[in-house]
């Protein structure tokens, strides 16, 4: 299953890494129910976004995080040391619990077969998009689309705040389009939000964020509270869903606005 791009002619590309669904018969029949319950995605993520800004350029993968995490370092080193994460091509849930019936763990030399065949493809298609997306316009703003479940202990404490934007401690972007994103999150009353908290930006955004060069990359995670069913069967809701929505468009159309 190849990554897929919608092609857009502004300065903005939204990543969705976490989106697909889908696993290959032969690992699905290796994991164990919980791990064929496919819980750890970002549900519906590419409906969310659907049509919020004009001429953007969407970049996805099928593939669900379970086959490989598009969003890992290849070498699979932990972005936030000390702290309870995920594998590269994971074996637990986000609740630490086993998804894999036991001795069917992938060994190394099927981690790097998945490297080859799901991560590699999805990063050459992104880096392709951000270098003509840079060429275009002499920069590029990488806006990496992120969910989660909003409490989930064995990764972090309490209740997560409803919009996370990470910038590795805005390092991965100008000051000024993490401002925007904050600004438009402060200007309403119904969602929290944080910067640079539990979430300061996957590999993606460290990777790719380097503002000297015109690259800016900047993180959302969303806490899927606002606009799902939590649990299976992960329902979206939609009333709930247009109300984050009309968030999302503002945030999107002001990053899409900076120069």
């Amino acid at each position: 299953m190849q990554p897929q791009a919608t092609i857009g002619q502004s300065p903005l590309l939204l990543a969705q890494p976490h989106g697909g669904n889908w696993i290959p018969d032969k690992l699905l029949n290796r994991l164990n129910s919980l791990g064929r319950e496919k819980s750890d995605a970002d549900w519906h993520i590419a409906k969310l976004y659907e049509g919020l800004v004009d001429e953007a350029t969407i970049v996805s993968t099928p593939v669900h995080r379970y086959v490989i995490d598009m969003n890992r370092n290849p070498s699979d080193e932990s972005l936030y040391p000390g702290q309870n994460t995920t594998a590269l091509c994971p074996t637990s849930t986000f609740d630490g619990q086993a998804i894999y019936l036991p001795g069917q763990e992938p060994d190394s030399e099927e981690i790097e077969t998945r490297l080859r065949l799901y991560h590699q493809p999805y990063h050459q298609l992104l880096l392709q998009q951000l270098e003509r997306i840079r060429q275009k316009h002499g920069y590029v703003i990488l806006y990496d689309c992120h969910s989660i479940r909003s409490e989930v202990p064995f990764l972090f404490e309490g209740k997560l705040p409803d919009f996370n934007i990470g910038s590795n401690n805005t390092t991965t972007c100008d000051a000024a389009i993490q401002q925007l994103v904050e600004a438009v999150c402060d200007s309403q009353q119904h969602y929290s939000r944080v910067s640079n908290g539990r979430f300061k930006g996957g590999w993606t955004t460290r990777h790719y964020g380097n503002p000297q060069a015109g690259y800016h990359a900047i993180q959302m995670e969303l806490a899927q509270c606002n606009y799902m069913q939590e649990s299976p069967p992960w329902t979206y809701l939609p009333e709930k869903a247009d109300q984050l929505r009309d968030v999302l468009k503002s945030i999107l159309r002001a990053i899409s606005e900076f120069r």
